[in-house]
C-alpha cells in the first residue's frame, strides 16, 4: 500500500471523499426528517418514534451486524449498502411528491437509514486498519481527516444546507441524500481491494456475535476504550436534553444564540481531531485520552457554572475538542490491536454499548432537572465524566496499550489470536 508511514495510500483519498459526500448527505437528512415530520404532526410521541428509529438497529442488531461484516467482503458491503439506502430514500421522496408521505413511512426509512449506517460504519472500520496496514500513524492521521470530514459536513454544512432544501419542497433534500449515496457508493466501488480475513472455525452467526462481545468485555483495554463512549454518552446526553433549556433560562440565549453555541463545540471537534495525533505522540495514546476525558468532565463544570454566554461557549468548545481527539486516538488504536477477523465484532460491540447509555442520559437529564434545577444535570454530567476518567485511568494506560501494541506486532503473540482470556492475560501481566 505504501512504504512511507506518513503517507497515505490513494486509496485513502477515495475512501474520505465517500465518506465526505455521505456526511454531508447525513446532515441534510438530519435536519430534514424531523422538520418533515413537524409538517406532518404536531404530536411529541409520533415525532420522538421518528427521530428514535434511527437509533434502533444499533440496540437491536448491533453486535450481529458485526458479525455478518467479519464474514463479508467489507469493500462490497460498504457500496452496495449506500447504494440501497440511496434507492430507498426514493421511496419517500415519491411519497412527498405525491402527498402521500406519513409519520409511519418516515419513521420505517429512519430505521432502514439506521440498519445502513450500521453496516457501512462497521464495514468502513473495520476496512480502513486492512487499507492501511494496521500503521498506528497512519491510522489516526486518517482517522483524523475523516472525523474533521464528518463534522464539518453533518454538523456544519448538512443541516443548514437541508433546512434551505426543504424549502424547495418535500422532497428535494431527501433525493439530494439519495444523490450523496449514490455517489459514495461509486466512490468505494472503486477502492481497492484488501485481503479478507483468514476464516476462523466455522460457527453460528449468534456464537460469533457473542464471541465478538466477550472479546471486548474480557479485555481491560477493550473493555475502558468501550466504556468511555458509553459512559459519556450518559453525561452527554443528560446535558444535550436541558442545553437549550439552561441556555434560554440562564444564559438568555435566543434561538440563533443556541446555533452559535452548537458551533463552539464542532468547532472545538475539529480542532481536537487535529491534534489528536500530536497529542498522542507527546503523551502517549494511554495519556492522552486520560487527560481529554477529564477535559471533557472539567469543560462540562465550567458550562455548569458558566456565568454568561460566552464562557458557556468557551466551555462547550474545549468540551468539544476533548471529544474530537478522543474520537480519533481510541478507533485508530481499536484498529491497531483487534485482529482482522474480529474487527467488525468489536466496532459494532463498543458502538452499542454507547448507544444503549444515551437513552439513559437523556431520562437522567429530564428528571435531574424536574426535580431538582436545570445546571443540577450539568453537574452530575461533570462528575460522571471526572469518575469515569479515574475508573477508566489504569484501564487505558501508556502501559497497556505499549503492551498490545507489542502484542499486535508479533505474530506469535496471543492478542493476534482469537480466545479472549489470552488477550487479557497478555495485556494484564504486561
Amino acid at each position: 500500500m505504501t512504504s512511507d508511514a506518513r503517507t497515505l495510500p490513494t486509496g485513502f483519498g477515495r475512501l474520505w471523499t465517500a465518506q465526505t459526500v455521505s456526511s454531508l448527505g447525513d446532515g441534510v437528512s438530519r435536519a430534514a426528517l424531523p422538520l418533515l415530520a413537524l409538517t406532518l404532526t404536531r404530536d411529541p410521541l409520533a415525532l420522538a418514534v421518528v427521530a428514535a428509529a434511527g437509533t434502533l438497529p444499533w440496540l437491536l442488531f448491533g453486535v450481529l451486524g458485526g458479525a455478518l461484516v467479519d464474514r463479508w467482503d467489507r469493500r462490497r458491503t460498504m457500496w452496495v449498502t449506500d447504494a440501497a439506502r440511496a434507492v430507498l430514500l426514493g421511496i419517500p421522496a415519491a411519497a412527498a411528491v405525491l402527498d402521500v408521505l406519513t409519520i409511519p413511512l418516515l419513521a420505517i426509512v429512519a430505521f432502514l437509514l439506521g440498519l445502513g449506517g450500521l453496516f457501512f460504519d462497521t464495514a468502513a472500520t473495520a476496512y480502513l486498519p486492512d487499507l492501511l496496514g494496521r500503521q498506528p500513524a497512519l491510522l489516526q492521521r486518517a482517522n483524523a481527516r475523516l472525523r474533521g470530514a464528518q463534522t464539518a459536513m453533518s454538523g456544519f454544512a448538512g443541516p443548514p444546507v437541508g433546512s434551505a432544501l426543504l424549502a424547495l419542497g418535500r422532497a428535494v433534500p431527501l433525493l439530494a441524500d439519495a444523490v450523496s449515496f449514490a455517489l459514495s457508493a461509486l466512490l468505494v466501488r472503486s477502492l481497492p481491494a484488501v485481503p479478507r480475513p483468514v476464516p476462523q472455525v466455522r460457527e453460528s452467526l449468534l456464537r460469533q456475535a457473542r464471541a465478538g462481545a466477550s472479546y471486548v468485555l474480557r479485555d481491560r483495554l477493550l473493555l475502558g476504550l468501550a466504556l468511555r463512549p458509553a459512559v459519556g454518552n450518559v453525561a452527554f446526553l443528560a446535558v444535550e436534553t436541558v442545553l437549550a433549556l439552561f441556555a434560554h433560562d440562564r444564559l438568555g440565549i435566543d434561538t440563533y444564540g443556541f446555533g452559535l453555541l452548537l458551533t463552539a463545540e464542532a468547532t472545538g471537534g475539529l480542532l481536537g481531531a487535529g491534534i489528536a495525533s500530536r497529542l498522542g505522540r507527546r503523551l502517549g495514546t494511554g495519556t492522552a485520552l486520560t487527560c481529554t476525558a477529564a477535559l471533557e468532565g472539567l469543560a462540562i463544570l465550567g458550562l455548569a457554572a458558566a456565568p454568561n454566554p460566552y464562557v458557556a461557549g468557551l466551555a462547550l468548545a474545549v468540551c468539544g475538542a476533548g471529544m474530537g481527539a478522543t474520537m480519533v486516538l481510541g478507533p485508530s488504536l481499536r484498529q491497531t490491536i483487534v485482529p482482522a477477523h474480529l474487527m467488525g465484532r468489536v466496532a459494532s460491540t463498543s458502538r452499542m454499548l454507547a448507544m444503549c447509555a444515551a437513552p439513559l442520559g437523556a431520562f437522567l437529564g429530564g428528571w435531574l432537572a424536574t426535580a431538582y434545577d436545570v445546571r443540577t444535570p450539568l453537574y452530575a454530567a461533570a462528575g460522571l465524566l471526572l469518575a469515569m476518567t479515574a475508573v477508566t485511568a489504569t484501564m487505558t494506560s501508556n502501559r497497556r496499550v505499549e503492551a498490545a501494541l507489542r502484542g499486535s506486532s508479533d505474530p506469535e503473540s496471543p492478542a493476534t489470536h482469537s480466545r479472549p482470556a489470552q488477550v487479557t492475560d497478555a495485556v494484564m501481566t504486561a
